[in-house]
């Protein structure tokens, strides 16, 4: 198998791990159950929203597993029912998204038949220091 190679350049030192992030991305690229939205909020944070009508809070979970945020849905099969005609499936689901370097979860809320999840972007603080050159062999 070909591996593409996305950070050739020699200046860009310590990105390996952008490109395994990408491809991550790429191979959950076909996740479309729940749909969702993906918005920018005023402050600057994102805010997904995922169609989880008939889910319960505690069929739910979201989760941040190494920069990813991953949502789980799994509903139990209603016992003593049936069904003449069944178009809402009771079916489980895991859809990830890779979050950047910054990105953290602040909050999630179920509501109406929307999972809504705000991320946060941390502000970084631009830093400079001046490194010491030293003489010999020190």
């Amino acid at each position: 198998m070909n591996r593409h190679v996305t950070f050739v350049s020699p200046y860009l030192l310590g990105f390996e791990h952008l490109e395994r992030l990408l491809e991550r991305s790429m191979r959950g690229g076909g996740d479309s159950y729940p749909p969702c939205n993906i918005e920018e909020l005023s402050d600057g944070g994102i805010r997904i929203a995922l169609a989880v009508a008939g889910f319960s809070k505690d069929e739910l979970s979201v989760t941040e597993e190494d920069h990813q945020l991953v949502v789980r849905g799994k509903q139990a099969e209603p016992e003593g029912k049936m069904f003449l005609h069944r178009g809402i499936a009771a079916r489980q689901f895991l859809r990830s998204f890779v979050l950047a370097d910054g990105i953290e979860v602040r909050a999630a809320a179920l509501e109406n038949g929307l999972l809504k999840i705000d991320l946060v972007r941390r502000q970084v603080q631009p830093s400079l220091r001046t490194v010491e050159i030293t003489t010999g062999g020190s």
